[in-house]
């Protein structure tokens, strides 16, 4: 028998009222986020921190005062368990706050796998989020000294399962918006221009999954778009907004049903921003229907999507490894992983 370590990543967050404003300083002292050189970066990434932890504060208590994101990434890891049965074991690693890396590497070592797959869920790839868990992850395993076989899925923007399981929750939300003509709006974590603009896929690879699903919905006559939420800071960020969207949709008299596209769970940018913030905007606006589409977690189309991703692994001829073994993204982007086909 063949031991496998799977090793989920996500972002993280905190756990308790006094663990947001080290998870902020975590967060914002990561050079993927911040491009400033040290000492520079930590000393920015506390002053923002501190600025930041009140408001923190204020939308984590919408929530109950900390962020649901591990146990439902525990969730998702249980799940995935199952689906892959006893020759692997499941392990949850977090970018920002715990369990990271360096605690994750431990406990895989402990585990003493023959080979090791990590499999990040984000379904598109950025440097901000899956570059930068595989570099932490790569320090942490190095300290640990775990040395065994490693193979990455860096992106799977249009795996079956995950365009499957959005289809299906979108459906049953335009089931209930009933006759009344609304427009999907697919909203996804922005990024600052510049980042894009370096040859960062992203916002590429937000375009192919939204394509993909409105395949697999198969209804032509449906008005979509997609758009970006969450933007912080002076820079300017891609386009077009999901505020924008949501105000111009009132302008036209249409109502709104809104997908997370490239979160997979819940957290506070969709139990907040989504869920309070911009369905507030929406009823101020005038929109008539505005209903918000659940993030995936634990969808069974979706897991059976991670372990295809998860068996796959160590058949693919490169690592990292799109879904398809292969590079998708152009050569434009020119901060893809994957090697030029």
């Amino acid at each position: 028998m063949t031991r496998t370590a799977v090793v989920l990543f996500n972002l993280g967050g905190p756990d308790r009222p006094e663990a947001i404003r080290p998870f902020l300083r975590n967060l914002f002292n990561d050079p993927a986020i911040i491009g400033l050189p040290w000492p520079f970066r930590p000393l920015l990434a506390n002053v923002i921190s501190n600025r930041r932890d009140k408001e923190a504060r204020q939308i984590y208590g919408k929530i109950g005062g900390k962020s649901p994101l591990l146990d439902q990434t525990w969730d998702q890891a249980r799940a995935l368990q199952q689906a892959l049965g006893d020759d692997a074991r499941v392990f949850v690693c977090m970018r920002y706050w715990h369990p990271m890396a360096d605690e994750t590497a431990a406990q895989v070592k402990d585990y003493d796998p023959d080979r090791v797959m990590l499999l990040p869920l984000y379904p598109q790839y950025s440097t901000t989020t899956t570059a930068s868990s595989f570099k932490a992850w790569r320090q942490a395993a190095a300290a640990a000294g775990l040395d065994r076989p490693t193979r990455s899925v860096c992106c799977y923007p249009s795996e079956p399962g995950l365009i499957a399981a959005h289809a299906r929750l979108i459906a049953k939300a335009l089931d209930d918006a009933g006759s009344s003509p609304v427009r999907l709006l697919f909203s996804a974590h922005g990024l600052p221009e510049k980042v894009v603009k370096a040859g960062d896929p992203y916002q590429w690879q937000v375009e192919r999954t939204a394509a993909a699903v409105m395949a697999a919905l198969a209804r032509p006559e449906l008005d979509w778009v997609i758009c970006y939420q969450s933007r912080v800071g002076p820079l300017a960020w891609i386009k077009p907004a999901t505020v924008d969207e949501i105000k111009r949709a009132a302008q036209e008299s249409i109502g709104v049903v809104l997908i997370p596209v490239a979160f997979v769970s819940e957290h506070s940018e969709t139990l907040v921003e989504l869920d309070i913030e911009y369905a507030e905007l929406a009823r101020k606006s005038g929109v008539k229907t505005y209903l918000r589409v659940p993030a995936l977690q634990a969808e069974p189309a979706f897991i059976e999507g991670l372990a295809r991703l998860a068996a796959g692994a160590f058949e693919r001829g490169s690592d990292p490894a799109s879904e398809s073994g292969a590079r998708l993204c152009p050569g434009f982007w020119a901060k893809c992983p994957c090697r030029a086909a």
